[in-house]
């Protein structure tokens, strides 16, 4: 038996949940947008010095946030396409005001299906939106 996801569908949960604070989503909604300038500045100048600095400043502020926000590892290591896809649709979703509603979708289905915590609310030790009520 192997405790590799299989599918995307199932690791979007996982994504979401390893990205539940605010903080991390905003720090890779930044990186992501400048990753995304430098592929432009990229392809406009034809400038191969564009790659390293899109990395750099693309992950840069994701693996900060990780290891000292969420404090965990990213998702990246493991599953590199699966991240970098599911980083594109985090910024989407973020850029349509939709990811909170998302990782509260994904926060609530998770708690809801085993009994435990109620997501990132409980983890930073404030009440949940279902304890409150």
């Amino acid at each position: 038996m192997t405790d590799r996801i299989a599918s995307f569908d199932e690791f979007w949960p996982f994504y979401v949940r390893e990205h539940s604070k605010p903080l991390t989503r905003w720090m890779h909604f930044a990186g992501t947008s400048a990753a995304m300038a430098c592929g432009t500045a990229l392809v406009k100048s034809r400038k191969l010095r564009w790659i390293p600095i899109g990395l750099v400043a693309g992950y840069g502020p994701a693996w900060i946030s990780h290891f000292f926000v969420e404090k965990n590892r990213p998702a990246s290591f493991k599953y590199p396409l699966w991240s970098l896809i599911a980083d594109l649709k985090m910024w989407d979703l973020m850029r349509r005001g939709l990811m909170d509603a998302e990782v509260e979708r994904v926060l609530g289905h998770a708690a809801g299906s085993n009994g435990a915590s109620h997501g990132a609310a409980a983890r930073e030790g404030q009440p949940s939106r279902a304890a409150a009520n």
